[in-house]
């Protein structure tokens, strides 16, 4: 199994609250450099976080992906620090089939949306399957992770899904202003107002 924590469709799609300040902050990577450039800054995806699972089988029997669920290991008041977005100017958004998790929910739940079905689903060693999870919080800092329960055979586990062994981490933004860097510009993080 492979785990994207920072997926965005477009740069636009995704933003970072970091405790710096823009001087003090790189230009935007581009999303493969996501986890180089988010882990030294110690960024918390803002608002919402996409992570994409590539699930495969890797023996001869077919694996059965019988639930994903959602586990929360803390939550706290949202950060108040700058907001970071990781792309400017971008169009409209290009709806996914997904899974929706609202993190201010008491007990979250992975739930199908945009034409996706919900669990069981099945794999081989030829045949993998996506799931973008797309988990979102309007007010509090968020540590939490997913557990992917399958069988094969005779044998039934769970699977811990999470960030190189870190809870993923997603927090509310303090207000709607955000910090953008021009596209092929290098003067630096241009702050804008939000509404």
């Amino acid at each position: 199994m492979a785990t994207n924590p920072y997926y965005w469709y477009l740069p636009c799609d995704h933003a970072f609250l970091v405790d710096r300040s823009p001087e003090n902050v790189p230009k935007p990577p581009p999303q493969q450099g996501a986890v180089g450039w988010a882990a030294p800054l110690k960024a918390v995806s803002a608002n919402r976080q996409e992570v994409v699972l590539t699930v495969q089988g890797t023996g001869p029997e077919t694996v059965i992906l019988e639930d994903l669920h959602v586990r929360v290991v803390s939550s706290g008041p949202a950060l108040d620090w700058n907001q970071y977005v990781m792309g400017n100017g971008c169009g409209g958004q290009v709806d996914t089939k997904s899974f929706d998790v609202s993190l201010d929910l008491g007990t979250p739940t992975a739930t199908p949306i945009g034409g996706q079905r919900d669990f069981p689903y099945s794999v081989t060693e030829s045949d993998a399957e996506v799931f973008h999870v797309t988990a979102h919080t309007s007010g509090q800092d968020v540590r939490w992770y997913l557990e992917l329960e399958w069988s094969s055979g005779g044998r039934h586990e769970v699977t811990r899904v999470d960030d190189h062994g870190q809870p993923f981490r997603t927090s509310a933004s303090r207000d709607a202003s955000y910090y953008a860097y021009p596209l092929g510009g290098d003067g630096g993080w241009e702050l804008v107002e939000g509404d």
